[in-house]
């Protein structure tokens, strides 16, 4: 006769080892799942960025027609007609201008004195700026000047620089740097500071020294604080040019401040605002490029 105590045990042993394997499988179902969940297929790539260009482009298409409809709104009441024209004036006007090649001898003569302004701001913020983060005396020094500086109105340098460089270009320049590089240093030796220290001890302990601790560890440790600062920069630049290209009027060289004088002395108020917008749009052009740029760090960094 069996055994059935035997029989029994070794029906239980059985449902013993079947239970994990179920909760195995099961778990490995759930995982397979969440694999699934996580592996599936994208959107077709064209489709993928249509989606993200319209996302990001749809706020600014509806901030701008909210700004239209206000201003036609206020065009509407009768409120000061002489002074601020209707959008649909506005913009005839600035397409009657960009079909002329004055206009865009215009633009090209600033954004020229921007670059320019602002690369020799880059170029002398950023050795001002890495001196003065390494450098203890000469923080103490130059570091509450830079702050003083940044804070100074541009324009209030220009009687001085037209004194020294004349009604040229160079005292453009002058004003641009004197603008933009305090903003620039200022940025570099705030991401100087917030680069941890431990970073900087292994750095050291793997030989680098000056020039490549400065290359290869210090500057990528400190590039959002850095982008920031020559965002700013930039802002204080573009404010600085067109300040200087109202003050200095520099014969046979049309620019966008010199369009802007001339309209405004002549009540032209249509072809005035339209000369703004162009201010405007290229602004929010550049403002764009250092957008990108940032997303493009923080991406590599993990943060998106």
């Amino acid at each position: 006769m069996p055994d059935d105590s035997g029989t029994g045990q070794v029906h239980q042993q059985a449902a013993t080892a079947t239970a994990p394997a179920r909760g195995s499988t099961a778990l490995a179902a759930g995982f397979g799942g969440l694999d699934a969940l996580e592996l599936a297929a994208p959107p077709a790539g064209r489709r993928l960025t249509a989606r993200k260009a319209w996302s990001a482009i749809w706020p600014k298409l509806a901030a701008i027609a909210l700004v239209f409809v206000i201003w036609e709104a206020i065009h509407l009441t009768g409120w000061k007609k002489w002074v601020l024209p209707g959008p649909g004036v506005t913009m005839s006007t600035l397409w009657d201008q960009a079909r002329t090649g004055l206009l865009w001898h215009a633009i090209g003569t600033t954004v020229e004195r921007a670059v320019i302004g602002f690369a020799l701001a880059t170029l002398i913020g950023s050795v001002i700026g890495a001196l003065v983060s390494r450098n203890r005396p000469l923080r103490s020094a130059v570091g509450s000047l830079l702050t003083g500086l940044q804070t100074m109105p541009s324009i209030a340098w220009f009687p001085f620089a037209i004194i020294l460089f004349g009604i040229n270009t160079s005292a453009i320049l002058f004003v641009i740097v004197l603008g933009a590089a305090p903003s620039i240093a200022n940025g570099l030796i705030a991401g100087v500071d917030y680069t941890p220290p431990l970073l900087l001890k292994a750095g050291t302990m793997m030989g680098l020294r000056r020039l490549s601790l400065y290359r290869f560890l210090i500057l990528p440790a400190s590039l959002p604080t850095f982008v920031a600062g020559l965002k700013q920069g930039w802002a204080f630049a573009w404010r600085s040019l067109m300040a200087g290209e109202l003050l200095v009027i520099i014969a046979n060289q049309p620019s966008l401040g010199v369009l802007l004088s001339t309209y405004q002395d002549q009540d032209l108020m249509a072809s005035v605002v339209a000369i703004m917008i162009v201010i405007l749009i290229i602004g929010l052009l550049v403002d764009g490029a250092f957008g990108a740029v940032d997303k493009a760090i923080r991406k590599r960094w993990g943060l998106l």
